[in-house]
């Protein structure tokens, strides 16, 4: 099995994985559809299952549009991934600004984030030059936005107005773009799968933050009495109660070491090791579950429960920008590590 698979075209192989991929998603679908008529008819389970059950339903949707969106991109080749990435990107952004307060003065500086800066650091990114790609926001962008603003005659909360912009820039815009970034990248003897790069950072990412997320959902705090040793573990007192009540080190631990195997039993993907793919899969998940943590102390310093339209996802999300915050933050971090470390 492991020599016709290596002696597989690239494209081969990766075409492979995402049939694997729609085959599971399919599987789980008719199993999820057959469960959900089933309990039509019976109405046995309790509230809280089935709150449990809608909420895995939304997650099977969103699966469904992010495999079919990758699949798009690598279809339609790397140019075609990066311009859908950068619609990501833009639909991210408008979230992060709808929800913070703009001012008149604000106008000529958004028209530079939405308009130059976000296309310019795509197309950066889709020619492959990446010296300039990195530094292009945290650099020239840093210094161009505030001087807009300034040339604008508007210095009502000009530093509380530049630093809510300049971070939806960083978050949106240069985390989301180094996604396609990996697709640049060329390992000898792994040319043609970066691809591979793309699934392996999601999907890492991706577990790590679900059982985070199920295990603080399902082992609240305060213990019941005779619990076993494990589940009182699991469950302990949330750690930043006023950002989050949902984070704790038990959940968090629990998340990393997943996505950590995770990451290693995928190795054979990827250009990596059994040791090197778990190692980068650990930095994804740090970063990643850490600037989920972020995002959500931006959320209640704007007093509102998600980003993006009024409704509900699997973990309280309604906009683009509750799903992939996790990845905005652990690309870059991911993408560096891999250039630095393994000097591509």
């Amino acid at each position: 099995m492991n020599q016709t698979l290596r002696s597989m075209t690239p494209e081969h192989q990766v075409g492979l994985l995402f049939l694997i991929v729609f085959g599971i998603l399919a599987i789980v679908s008719i199993a999820t559809l057959i469960i959900g008529l089933r309990e039509r008819r019976n109405h046995d389970r309790g509230e809280a299952w089935l709150q449990d059950f809608n909420d895995f339903r939304r997650l099977l949707r969103t699966s469904w549009g992010m495999a079919v969106l990758f699949w798009t991109g690598w279809v339609l080749g790397p140019g075609a991934a990066t311009f859908l990435f950068g619609l990501f990107a833009f639909l991210a952004l408008r979230e992060f600004i709808t929800l913070s307060p703009t001012r008149r003065g604000d106008h000529r500086s958004l028209i530079l984030a939405f308009f130059v800066v976000l296309p310019l650091q795509f197309i950066l990114v889709g020619t492959a030059h990446f010296n300039l790609f990195t530094v292009f926001i945290p650099v020239y962008v840093f210094l161009a936005i505030p001087t807009v603003s300034a040339l604008a005659n508007d210095p009502s909360h000009f530093l509380e107005r530049n630093a809510k912009l300049q971070w939806g820039i960083m978050v949106c815009v240069y985390g989301m773009s180094h996604v396609p970034a990996l697709l640049m990248l060329s390992f000898p003897g792994f040319e043609g799968k970066s691809a591979f790069l793309v699934f392996f950072l999601v999907f890492v990412v991706q577990a790590c933050m679900v059982v985070q997320h199920v295990i603080a959902r399902h082992f609240v705090y305060p213990p019941a009495e005779g619990t076993s040793k494990l589940r009182r573990w699991l469950t302990r007192p949330p750690f930043a109660p006023n950002v989050s009540r949902s984070f704790n080190w038990a959940s968090w631990s629990a998340g990393m070491a997943i996505g950590t195997v995770v990451g290693g039993l995928m190795s054979f993907i990827t250009p990596f090791k059994y040791g090197q793919a778990m190692a980068m899969s650990l930095i994804a998940c740090v970063a990643g579950s850490m600037g989920h943590l972020v995002m959500k102390a931006l959320k209640r310093d704007r007093g509102i429960p998600h980003w993006g339209q009024k409704g509900v996802g699997v973990t309280g999300a309604a906009g683009l920008l509750d799903r992939v915050d996790a990845l905005c933050f652990a690309a870059p971090i991911f993408f560096h590590s891999v250039r630095w470390y393994f000097g591509v």
